[in-house]
Formats: structure tokens, C-alpha cells, sequence
């Protein structure tokens, strides 16, 4: 596996290199922005980006979205900024997990194969149904609260027609509660289906990963809570 380290510390970058070559990772690092868009637009293959958001030259929220307008390797921010606004603004701008400083080396490591692994199986998962040459694919939508649409088979996303752009982990998530409308599901089993993980730790990043689909569509009970037990999606 080929990883992407975007960390301008020497001593941080060194440790965390250790660490992930004894995971059998190449490690590629770059400590600014502007070596780490110089590799993604020279084609070189990576499995995924570990960014740092304190860069010398560019900001590593600005940095992810311009990652994000020139590929789809997944994207994990490594920062010690820990505030609810920052973890969204993440999200919003297409990283895929966030890991905040300190953290333990296997939680990092637990977080690349997760990530890696939904990015591996995402286009045979999303491909739809063959059917004969002549007949066209059928197209799923799902109709929710204000006017927000889903479309399963094309993982697009309206609201009132306007479309609205969603990670790859908040549309499985959306479409997961949207496809068993009234339905509750737990915590640990939304873990398991678009994490691949039932490790408590991830409860936290649950949690954000539902706050930001709620902002980006803006709309009242998309998605509900239900306390101590998990989310569902509004029926009818």
C-alpha cells in the first residue's frame, strides 16, 4: 500500500513513517502543499492521503479540496486541531476520516485499511445491475423532507432539484438509513456496513460524518436520532 503523507514536521513525519513501514506501507511524504499536488497531478498512484492541516504554504482544509477537484484517493486528516467546526468544514470539503493528535498507531492504521477498503469496492458496488443491451439500467430514487431526492444507482443527491455534494462515506451512510425509511438502525451496525468496524471508538466519527449530511442538506429530521439506540430515516 502506497500512502501519501502531507506533514511539514520532521519529527512527526519521521515517527508516523516507522510506524506505517512496519505495516508493510510505502510511505511517500511531502511537507507542503504545494509537493503534495505536484505528485497527485504527475499521476503517481496512492492508496491514500494522510494530511496534516498546519502547512507552511496552504491551509490543509483548502489543500483537500483541491485534492478532491483532482482525484478520489480517500483522504484522512491527521491534525491536532479537535473542534466540532473544524472536523465538519473536513467532511464538507471531501475527507473521507479524521484522526486528531495524540492517537494511537493502530487506531491509524485500523483507519487506512477501513478507508481503503470502501474505496476499493466502491465502483463494483456502485455499478448497476446488468441487463440485456436493450433494456436500460433501472435508476432507484428516494424521496425524503424538503425536497431531497436520492438516487441510489447514480449516488447523486438533490435538495428542491439543487444538487448537493456528498463524501463517499456520508452518501453510504444517507443511503443506507434511506433505503428502510421509519426503520432504526444501531450504531454498531451503521459501523459495521459503512465503516467496516464495530470499534466503539468510531461512535465519534458516526457522529459527525450525521452532522454533516444534516448541514449540507439543510433539512429538518433527514436524518433522526434516536437516543441510546441509534438513527433512522423519516417514513413518508
Amino acid at each position: 500500500m502506497r500512502v501519501l503523507l502531507i506533514e511539514d514536521d520532521d519529527r512527526v513525519a519521521g515517527a508516523l513513517s516507522v510506524n506505517l513501514s512496519r505495516q508493510q506501507m510505502d510511505v511517500d511524504r511531502v511537507g507542503s502543499a504545494q509537493r503534495a499536488l505536484e505528485r497527485l497531478r504527475t499521476g503517481a498512484r496512492h492508496d491514500v492521503v494522510l494530511l496534516d492541516l498546519g502547512l507552511p504554504d496552504l491551509d490543509g482544509l483548502a489543500l483537500c479540496k483541491r485534492i478532491r477537484e483532482l482525484c478520489d484517493v480517500p483522504v484522512i486528516m491527521v491534525t491536532a486541531r479537535t473542534d466540532m467546526a473544524t472536523r465538519l468544514h473536513g467532511l464538507h470539503v471531501g475527507a473521507d476520516d479524521y484522526v486528531t493528535k495524540p492517537f494511537d498507531p493502530r487506531e491509524l492504521v485500523a483507519r487506512i485499511h477501513a478507508v481503503t477498503r470502501r474505496a476499493a469496492r466502491a465502483v463494483p458496488s456502485d455499478a448497476p445491475v446488468e441487463e440485456a443491451p436493450s433494456s436500460p439500467a433501472p435508476t432507484t430514487t428516494i424521496a425524503g423532507p424538503g425536497g431531497v431526492q436520492l438516487d441510489v444507482e447514480r449516488r447523486e443527491v438533490t435538495v428542491d432539484g439543487q444538487p448537493v455534494a456528498l463524501t463517499r462515506k456520508e452518501f453510504n451512510l444517507l443511503a443506507m438509513l434511506a433505503r428502510q425509511p421509519g426503520i432504526v438502525f444501531t450504531r454498531s451496525r451503521i459501523l459495521a456496513e459503512v465503516w467496516d468496524s464495530a470499534w466503539i471508538g468510531n461512535q465519534r466519527t458516526l457522529e459527525v460524518h450525521v452532522a454533516a449530511v444534516r448541514a449540507k442538506l439543510g433539512v429538518a429530521g433527514i436524518i433522526e436520532t434516536v437516543r441510546g439506540v441509534g438513527y433512522r430515516y423519516p417514513a413518508g
